[in-house]
């Protein structure tokens, strides 16, 4: 199978990218305001996951790799003053989702459902302070356990 070939098979029907038997996982890093944070980290959690699995497929559930990061008050800040209602998502995504013929409608989808899913948890007046942004990961820069994923 060429690469070309996964462009015609639905997000929600295979891995990205899959070569033996390793699969390249979504990871998040999500930076939320600690007071905001504290005691939803597991609902959050599973939120997160099923908007991750809702673009992804159900083959992502257990490959998804989240890191919450409370941000002590003081140290979220928009425009010069501090701020708690603020959110930041970093999502690491193969580079290979860009190209494909319906990398729009990916990106929105895991833009909104991340949005969404956050919150839902934690307040919908995080909404308009809410950021995601995808990483793109070419295949030969990305590590799990000290080996190369290709």
């Amino acid at each position: 199978m060429d690469i070309s070939d996964l462009f015609q098979i639905p997000l929600e029907a295979k891995a990205l990218y899959l070569k033996g038997t390793r699969v390249t996982m979504p990871h998040l890093t999500v930076h939320l305001p600690e007071n905001r944070l504290a005691g939803k980290e597991p609902v959050l959690v599973a939120a997160l996951s099923e908007a991750i699995v809702d673009v992804y497929g159900e083959w992502a559930r257990d490959l998804v790799s989240i890191r919450l990061a409370g941000v002590p008050a003081g140290r979220f800040a928009q425009g010069g003053k501090a701020v708690d209602t603020n959110a930041s998502v970093i999502l690491g995504v193969r580079a290979g989702v860009f190209d494909r013929p319906d990398a729009a409608q990916i990106t929105a989808r895991l833009g909104t459902r991340l949005t969404d899913a956050i919150t839902r948890v934690v307040g919908d007046d995080l909404r308009a302070g809410t950021t995601v942004e995808l990483v793109a990961s070419p295949a030969e820069r990305t590590f799990v356990g000290g080996a190369l994923i290709v």
